[in-house]
C-alpha cells in the first residue's frame, strides 16, 4: 500500500514538564527534537505498518531541514516536495499527566502551490491531507489538485481537521476547500467537529483521546495503556486507520501514547 501525505514538515521541539508552569517560577523539563507536522508524523506512522510513505512538503534549505530529511528517511519516509526559506517548528509542553499544549510556527509550509506538485508523487493508494493545509492560500489549492491527481489514480482521500483554534479563524477558507477537496474520510476530535459543522463525505471518525473513537456513530474503546506523551496520538491514530481500519486505529495509538515523541 502507498500512502501519501500532504502538510507540514516541521521541528517538533517537545517539553516534557516534571511539574505544572507556574507565572514568574522555574520548572524542571527534559526537553528534545524530533521530527514533526501533522503530514510527517501520518506518513512515518505509516510505514510501521508496512506501507510505502511519502510526505509531500515545502522543504527549506536550513540545517533543521537537512536534520528532518534524515529522520524521515531513517523511518523510510520519501520526502517530496519544492524548496522554501525556512522550516516550521512546533514546541509541545507536556505536562506530567501527560496532556499537551501546543504552539505552532508553520515556516514556509503554507508556500507550497498547485503548480509545484509532480503526478508521479500523487500515484498512490491513500492521499492524507493536513487540515492546517486547507486554511491558507496558496496551500490550499495545492491541496485540491493533489486530491484530483490521487483520485485519477484511483486513491481515497483523507483529511484531518487539525485544530478547533485554527477552524474559528479559518473556518470559512476551510470549509470552502472541503467543498473542493471532496474527502472520503474525515477525522477530527470532538472539538474541531463541533467547529467546523456538516462536513460532506462517506466515513466521519471521531477521536475521542482516552475514550477510544467513533466511526460514523459507532464508539469503539480505546486500548489500556500508560500515558506518557498524547503528542501526536491523533496523527498515530489516522495513519492506523488509513491503514487497517478501526483496530488498527486504535492500536497505533496506544502505542503513541505510551512514548514520548510524535513519531515512532
Amino acid at each position: 500500500m502507498v500512502v501519501c501525505t500532504l502538510g507540514d514538515l516541521l521541528l517538533d521541539v517537545i517539553v516534557r514538564l516534571d511539574s505544572r508552569l507556574a507565572p514568574g517560577d522555574d520548572a524542571i523539563a527534559v526537553t528534545t527534537l524530533a521530527p514533526g507536522g501533522q503530514a510527517a508524523n501520518v506518513a512515518a506512522w505509516a510505514a510501521t505498518h508496512g506501507a510505502e510513505a511519502r510526505v509531500v512538503a515545502v522543504q527549506a534549505d536550513d540545517d533543521a531541514a537537512d536534520l528532518l530529511r534524515r529522520e524521515l528517511s531513517a523511518r523510510r519516509v520519501d520526502v517530496c516536495g519544492p524548496r522554501g526559506a525556512r522550516t516550521g517548528i512546533v514546541v509541545s509542553l507536556v505536562d506530567p499527566e501527560g496532556d499537551r499544549t501546543m504552539a505552532s510556527d508553520r515556516g514556509s509550509a503554507p508556500d507550497l502551490r498547485a503548480d509545484e506538485l509532480q503526478t508521479d508523487w500523487l500515484h498512490c493508494d491513500a492521499l492524507h491531507v493536513s487540515g492546517y493545509s486547507l486554511m491558507r492560500e496558496p496551500i490550499a489549492g495545492a491541496a485540491e489538485r493533489a486530491a484530483r491527481l490521487a483520485r485519477a489514480q484511483g486513491a481515497k482521500v483523507s483529511v484531518d481537521l487539525s485544530s478547533w483554534t485554527r477552524i474559528d479563524r479559518f473556518g470559512e477558507t476551510m470549509r470552502c476547500a472541503l467543498e473542493r477537496v471532496r474527502p472520503d474520510v474525515v477525522l477530527g476530535n470532538e472539538r474541531e467537529w463541533e467547529a467546523i459543522g456538516d462536513v460532506e463525505c462517506r466515513t466521519r471518525v471521531v477521536k475521542r483521546g482516552a475514550r477510544g473513537l467513533s466511526v460514523d456513530g459507532v464508539e469503539h474503546p480505546a486500548l489500556e495503556v500508560e500515558v506518557v506523551d498524547t503528542t501526536g496520538a491523533g496523527d498515530a491514530l489516522a495513519a492506523g486507520y488509513i491503514v487497517g481500519g478501526t483496530p488498527l486505529a486504535l492500536e497505533t495509538a496506544a502505542r503513541c501514547v505510551a512514548r514520548v515523541g510524535a513519531m515512532p
